[in-house]
């Protein structure tokens, strides 16, 4: 990161005084120019009091610098090629969207993108001030086997079709408008009808680790219970798709529950996790692949899966623990697609694999 001088404030297209009426009509953040291999990015911000900005997974959080006694606050951050990441306003103890961004992630979450980022078709821009609509059916799940009750939304793309399982459910339907870009998948051919099924995570740690407790309720509650609502769908037909721990659930189901799912989308999923993986001062300094290769090397017989893989290419610690596990997937006998996305461990550059390896996955 290096600060701004006010020389430099106009090679990033701003015009007017750094905190004139002129400069907030004309201003939008962040701006970018080339750096190097890379990109200057500066993030403006109006207000009074002095703040930082918290970005998602990529960076510690950085400082703004106010411009002399303006209202304009402002940093220089330097980031690589290829980058989205979810960023926000950090004033004392309170966190909120960037109002001169109008990409949003919920109503406290920006997003920002280097200009080279590849775009992500489908997904519609959506500001911090925006409800997004959630989907008409609501089930409500009570679990004897996880214990507790909790609200499971459905909602057929296109008539409706095999089921896609969302892991992290209410991440896809308060912050990233999944519904939507689902639509907007199938309309324009891109993917076959499907009903997206979303299921909240209330304990990740606990639900998400290598525990057969979710998958058996998910197969003799949830799946029966998608049938019986009314919702077009075809609960034999299922595609999982998870992130991080999401994702390591998902590949576990496909390992330990065959019959029930065989079509996986995980974007960088947690590999590196152990049963005390948790309590370790570094959980991604354990075996390479965690569990999972362990399992893996036993070469079972994946001969049945379709399983797409996709990790941030920013993720450098990751990188191995999911390479490993490409690897051992494929020997074991699974059909296997291999990506990269430009992000770190975030869920906004893990949005157009979801649509993408969904779609592979129903192939």
């Amino acid at each position: 990161m290096r600060w701004v001088g006010q020389d430099t404030f106009a090679a990033f297209g701003l015009s007017g005084a750094p905190g004139s009426d002129a400069f907030w009509d004309a201003v939008r953040s962040p701006a970018a120019i080339p750096d190097g291999d890379g990109w200057a990015m500066l993030f403006v911000r109006r207000g009074s009091e002095a703040a930082s900005i918290g970005f998602e997974s990529w960076s510690e959080p950085v400082p703004l610098l106010r411009w002399g006694e303006t209202d304009c606050w402002y940093a220089e951050v330097r980031m690589p090629a290829r980058l989205r990441v979810t960023y926000q306003f950090l004033v004392r103890d309170a966190a909120y969207a960037d109002p001169l961004n109008p990409a949003g992630a919920g109503g406290d979450r920006s997003i920002a993108a280097t200009p080279d980022a590849p775009s992500q078709p489908h997904w519609p821009l959506v500001g911090a001030d925006d409800v997004l609509p959630l989907p008409r059916t609501r089930l409500r799940w009570n679990s004897e086997r996880l214990g507790g009750r909790r609200t499971v939304r459905a909602h057929p793309v296109g008539g409706g079709g095999p089921v896609v399982l969302l892991l992290d459910g209410d991440d896809w339907l308060y912050l990233h408008p999944a519904s939507a870009a689902f639509d907007s998948a199938v309309a324009s051919g891109a993917m076959p009808p499907v009903t997206l099924v979303f299921l909240p995570a209330r304990d990740r740690m606990a639900e998400f680790g290598c525990r057969p407790a979710l998958w058996e309720a998910v197969r003799d509650e949830l799946l029966p219970l998608v049938a019986e609502s009314g919702v077009p769908a075809d609960p034999e037909r299922l595609v999982v798709a998870g992130q991080s721990l999401g994702g390591l659930s998902a590949l576990y189901a496909a390992l330990e529950f065959p019959d029930l799912v065989s079509r996986v989308a995980c974007q960088s999923a947690s590999v590196w996790w152990t049963p005390d993986a948790g309590d370790l001062a570094d959980p991604l300094g354990g075996p390479v692949g965690g569990v999972v290769a362990a399992r893996l090397r036993a070469r079972p017989d994946l001969s049945g899966l379709r399983v797409a893989f996709d990790v941030g290419e920013h993720e450098t610690r990751m990188l191995p623990h999911c390479a490993l596990v490409e690897t051992l997937a494929e020997r074991a006998g699974a059909t296997v697609r291999v990506s990269r996305s430009a992000s770190d461990h975030d869920r906004a550059g893990w949005r157009h694999a979801l649509l993408r390896d969904v779609a592979w996955a129903l192939a």
